[in-house]
């Protein structure tokens, strides 16, 4: 086959950045939480509808897994791309600030329209770039996470979308434009063709690469019979779990905190903005490539259990850091760069231990730790909140990470021990 009739990879990962650029929308939720509040919902309903997208986000790309062989990556992002764009111009068009509506077009149909389109460029850039899983995996959901702080920007400081156009009106310029961002990177999500190899790599000279060649690629069904699925699972989620908890009441608490160590209500609220938007956003984003880089280099085990190590650390002396203003802006780096890395880490972790060629199909499984994370820690932290109780939520999901460093530490490479096809190697 001629190199002329394949497409240059590098265009693969632009298509992948474009669409986690829109996807990061669901992070964008806290710009809107203040109006609204303002419209009389209280900090329970808020954290409802987000926790209601992760997990309408988590159970469709399982769906979406399973239709990436037959369909292929570049019809399920058109999907995605409908099906994102019309919950949001839904929620503007009919829902305004109406708590039932958002939970439907913003919660489930939203999530679900994330869900669709998430492990596609995931899936597509392993295959493009099996000499640097973690880092192309690691740039492809960086989108994800910086997208998240360019739409909190665009509707609030820098564009003032909800000051200016209200915040149905915002729902719907965002629902156009994530439309058109997905759809325009779908365009690029394609998957090798058969037999195809980056140059310079050999599988029979790369001691990589030949492990890459002789790894086995189990099936869904086979790899939910395997302890490692359930210390993997149990890992992601609750370093979800502390991460999720952390993005909702990472403006509340050091507000609280910061006041109650001397600082007035507007330094206060200007410190733990810049905490959240600036500090953790920021980190966030930059923990997916730089994990997802070290992780070539450490290993993916090594480098989780570090990750939630450091983050269980970090979460258990949050309670001591979030009154200083320094301290909270180290905290907070640390804790978005901890979070960020997750979704560079256990997409690679997954196609690592159960095949490449199936992570697309395996991944949205492991992926509902992720939505089981969606639902405790943001509703934790909520409760919590409303019970003037935040450190107690920093102090049960820093625990809870500590347990999940040393539930990966556990983790073997399995090996099928009957016979079987894996699902799907397309």
């Amino acid at each position: 086959m001629s190199d002329t009739k394949v497409m240059n990879r590098w265009f693969a990962v632009v298509g992948a950045v474009l669409m986690q650029l829109a996807l990061g929308a669901i992070y964008a939720w806290s710009v809107f939480t203040p109006s609204l509040i303002a419209a009389g919902w209280n900090k329970f309903q808020t954290q409802a509808v987000f926790s209601i997208a992760l997990v309408s986000f988590a159970i469709s790309m399982v769906w979406a897994g399973k239709k990436l062989a037959q369909w292929g990556p570049m019809k399920l992002s058109f999907l995605s791309a409908l099906v994102l764009g019309a919950g949001y111009a839904l929620a503007g068009l009919i829902g305004g600030t109406s708590f039932t509506a958002l939970c439907l077009f913003i919660g489930l149909i939203g999530g679900a329209g994330i869900g669709l389109g998430y492990v596609v460029p995931i899936a597509v850039g392993m295959r493009w770039f099996p000499d640097k899983k973690g880092f192309i995996t690691g740039l492809a959901v960086a989108g994800f996470g910086f997208g998240a702080m360019a739409w909190v920007k665009l509707a609030g400081a820098w564009g003032n979308l909800i000051g200016s156009i209200g915040i149905s009106s915002t729902f719907s310029v965002y629902g156009v434009l994530f439309c058109l961002m997905i759809a325009a990177g779908g365009i690029f999500m394609r998957f090798p063709p058969e037999g195809w190899a980056p140059e310079g790599y050999h599988p029979e000279t790369n001691a990589d690469a030949a492990n890459d060649a002789e790894e086995e690629n189990f099936s869904t069904t086979e790899m939910l019979r395997t302890p490692q699925f359930y210390l993997i699972f149990a890992t992601f989620t609750f370093s979800a779990a502390a991460g999720l908890m952390s993005i909702g009441l990472m403006k509340l608490y050091p507000m609280e905190a910061l006041q109650a160590s001397g600082h007035s209500m507007a330094e206060a609220s200007a410190i733990a903005g810049t905490a959240m938007a600036v500090f953790f956003s920021l980190a966030n984003g930059l923990g997916r490539i730089i994990w997802g880089t070290m992780s070539d280099k450490l290993g993916r085990k090594r480098s989780i259990l570090l990750m939630t190590a450091i983050q269980g650390a970090t979460l258990l002396a949050f309670t001591a850091m979030a009154g200083n203003a320094f301290l909270l802006y180290v905290g907070a780096t640390i804790i978005g760069f901890n979070f960020g890395g997750n979704f560079a880490l256990f997409p690679t972790i997954t196609a690592d231990t159960f095949g490449t060629k199936s992570v697309g199909q395996n991944y949205p499984y492991i992926f509902l730790a992720y939505g089981a994370g969606g639902i405790g820690g943001p509703l934790l932290g909520g409760v919590l909140g409303d019970m003037g109780n935040f450190p107690l939520a920093f102090t049960i999901c820093g625990v809870c990470c500590l347990i999940g460093a040393a539930a990966i530490a556990m983790v073997k490479k399995p090996h099928r021990s009957f016979n079987a096809s894996p699902e799907t190697t397309t």
